[in-house]
């Protein structure tokens, strides 16, 4: 599909501006690029792209000068603009195109001047879904997406971020993009065309990274059966996430976790085979079990819905680290020493069947299971013993909350040690 893009491009005749505006900006005339090295955001540069991608429209006086000079304060808007055009043209005729104006003018609008066609990347791009949609038959429209989709190579402009028009414009192909995709996919699905699904998710997040499109592939694979590949997938896509988005503690890393968990699906296997997997290794160590975030929510959760039948008492607690005046410590290389030396503290000051994670920078939480209020001061202050050391200042504030509220008076509480 892409080789025959390729193709297309190629037969393109020699006299029409190839313009590149998909992950950058580059111009190809008669088989030459034309790079504007360090001046790609300069005015000139500005204006050329303005002029490229509004070809119809034209751009106005008042778009023009709200991007090329912001807020700055011109004295002769009109001469400043023709100023700029005189040079654009002037670099043109540097860069060997031929005689022409380049720059027209009508009714008080710019226009890019008709002599010199222009063939546009996201202009085909959007021209090829808007075929795409129109088509009825469900196999000419997937298709018609695959190609759409191989058009789009990565941010409209990307390092141009300043200018307001072209981050509207970067936004609306996104959004676009995204429609092909997801229509592509869904089409994909339908037929059983799960190679084709993997294809989709795999280009989509390459040229839009960050944006869920694993899910796509993860779904794709287990369609294929390819049951051996998901499981390491899926912790190659959550690492990923995780590493950009700055842990796992980050609201939309757990939430996206949650989400591409439920497309993971694993291959046939027997119980015993099953039981094995998922068997603890670590527990025959006694300490507490210690986990990420975003499975600590799920247990939380699950734990919450069997309490009320099961009868028993749990408690969630919250551990901070303060400083020497009680005020909870927030930053700095000695936050990161302690909360290391706590979490120590804490896995070997609780049982084996409670649960912790690290909610923060200097805090934790901790699950306790079948246990009682005065249990939970008693197990504050063994994690105080096993974390305090001679002449330490800083120490740990305890909060404590019984999970079903309703059945125990005592709703929250400061613990006092």
């Amino acid at each position: 599909m892409s080789d025959k893009s390729v193709q297309i491009t190629n037969e393109m005749p020699a006299d029409v501006l190839r313009v590149r505006t998909f992950g950058g900006f580059s111009i190809v005339y008669r088989g030459n690029e034309i790079s504007f090295g360090q001046q790609n955001e300069s005015q000139i540069v500005h204006l050329l792209q303005l002029l490229l991608h509004f070809r119809e429209k034209g751009v106005s006086r008042d778009l023009a000068k709200a991007e090329l000079f912001g807020d700055r304060d011109v004295d002769d808007v009109s001469h400043s603009i023709r100023n700029i055009i005189y040079n654009l043209r002037k670099k043109l005729r540097e860069f060997g195109f031929p005689d022409s104006q380049y720059v027209v003018k009508r009714g008080g609008i710019y226009y890019w001047a008709d002599d010199i066609p222009v063939d546009e990347d996201s202009a085909e791009f959007e021209r090829s879904l808007g075929e795409a949609m129109a088509e009825k038959n469900a196999e000419k429209k997937l298709d018609l997406l695959m190609k759409t989709i191989y058009l789009y190579k990565g941010r409209f402009l990307s390092g141009n971020e300043s200018s307001v028009w072209s981050v509207h414009e970067a936004e609306r192909y996104r959004d676009l993009f995204a429609q092909a995709v997801n229509d592509a996919a869904d089409l994909a699905r339908d037929a059983h065309k799960f190679k084709m699904m993997q294809e989709i998710g795999v280009y989509a997040a390459k040229v839009d990274p960050f944006s869920e499109w694993e899910i796509l592939t993860l779904e794709a694979l287990s369609g294929l059966g390819r049951f051996d590949r998901t499981e390491r997938f899926y912790r190659e896509t959550v690492d990923a996430y995780t590493a950009e988005y700055g842990g796992r503690t980050n609201s939309y890393v757990r939430e996206f976790v949650n989400r591409i968990g439920l497309k993971l699906v694993i291959g046939h296997e027997s119980l015993e085979d099953i039981q094995e997997k998922m068997r603890d290794d670590s527990a025959h160590d006694r300490r507490g079990y210690y986990c990420s975030l975003p499975v600590f929510q799920e247990i939380y959760r699950i734990t919450e819905r069997m309490m009320e039948r099961a009868g028993d008492r749990i408690f969630l607690m919250l551990c901070t680290i303060i400083d020497s005046k009680g005020n909870p410590m927030l930053s700095g290389i000695r936050l990161e020493e302690l909360s290391e030396r706590l979490k120590e503290a804490i896995v070997t000051s609780v049982r084996y069947t409670d649960t912790v994670t690290r909610y923060g920078k200097g805090q934790y939480l901790i699950l306790l299971i079948n246990t009682t209020f005065e249990d939970c001061s008693i197990v504050a202050k063994r994690i105080n013993s096993n974390f305090k050391r001679a002449g330490q200042r800083t120490g740990v504030s305890y909060s404590v909350s019984n999970i079903i509220v309703s059945a125990y008076s005592e709703e929250n509480h400061d613990l006092n040690i």
